[in-house]
Parts: C-alpha cells; structure tokens; sequence
C-alpha cells in the first residue's frame, strides 16, 4: 500500500466540517490523533466568544494556542462541552472569525474546534500559522 500523502497547509481546510453538516460529527474530532488535528502552536492574542444563541454577550479570553482546526482559549467563562459559539481573535491589528464548538473544558480554560471559517479569514488564519512556525524554528536554532 502506498504511504498516505501527508497534508500540506493548503490542504488543511478540507477537514474542516462542512456548515451544511446538520449532525456536526463531535465525536470524530475527539478521536482523532495529534498529528490529524494538526500541529498546535504557541500564540498571545486577545480574543472573546459568544454562544450562538446570545451573539451579544461576549466574553473575554486569551489565546494561547492556535492551529489550523482550532485554539485554546484561557478564560473564565464556563461553558459545557459541545456548546457551539462565535469567535473572534485580534492579533496585530488583524482579526481572526470562527464558529467553533467546545472540544474540552480545563480548568484554565476552553478548546474550541473551527466548524465553519469564512474564505476571508482562512488567510489571517494561515499567516498567523506560518508566523508561529517561524518564531518556534527561530527559537529551536542552535547557535554556530
């Protein structure tokens, strides 16, 4: 059998779930293994979420980590597993828009899973990725 191609960062979109998908598959992603959820990275941005059904009562958060799939999010709200909201992340002037589902609950915080990225904000998503991988291979190199 020919080894699977492994997915560039281009490529990474087509996992995201279709907005048309009314029986959003939860459980998939909660079985899916480090390498298919993609690499995580560190990231410090301002950010808030909102339930879907109360778009106007946004809550605070921090970002700390950011992938192509998804994000932790430090903060104190407190929302059960499954819970869809709205998120937006600001970074450098740049803004960042997803409708995302709790994936976990810490005690620290939440991890949201992105459903549904509009095509606009797919490419901040992205540099912000690359700029992440940067810093951290700028932070592996060894001096000569």
């Amino acid at each position: 059998m020919p080894p699977a191609k492994r997915p560039v960062l281009s490529d990474s979109f087509g996992l995201f779930f279709s907005p048309l998908d009314a029986h959003f598959p939860f459980a998939y992603p909660c079985k899916m293994n480090r390498e298919i959820r993609g690499l995580r990275f560190s990231f410090d941005a301002h950010a808030e979420i909102a339930q879907e059904n109360s778009p106007k009562a946004a809550i605070p958060g921090r970002v700390t980590e950011l992938s192509l799939h998804g994000c932790f999010l430090e903060t104190s709200a407190s929302l059960e597993e499954k819970r869809q909201v709205s998120l937006k992340i600001h970074e450098a002037g740049e803004s960042f828009e997803a409708e995302a589902v709790v994936l976990y609950v810490r005690p620290s915080g939440l991890g949201l899973l992105f459903r549904e990225v509009k095509p606009r904000y797919r490419d901040t998503l992205q540099t912000w990725i690359l700029k992440a991988l940067d810093r951290q291979l700028e932070l592996q190199q060894i001096p000569g």
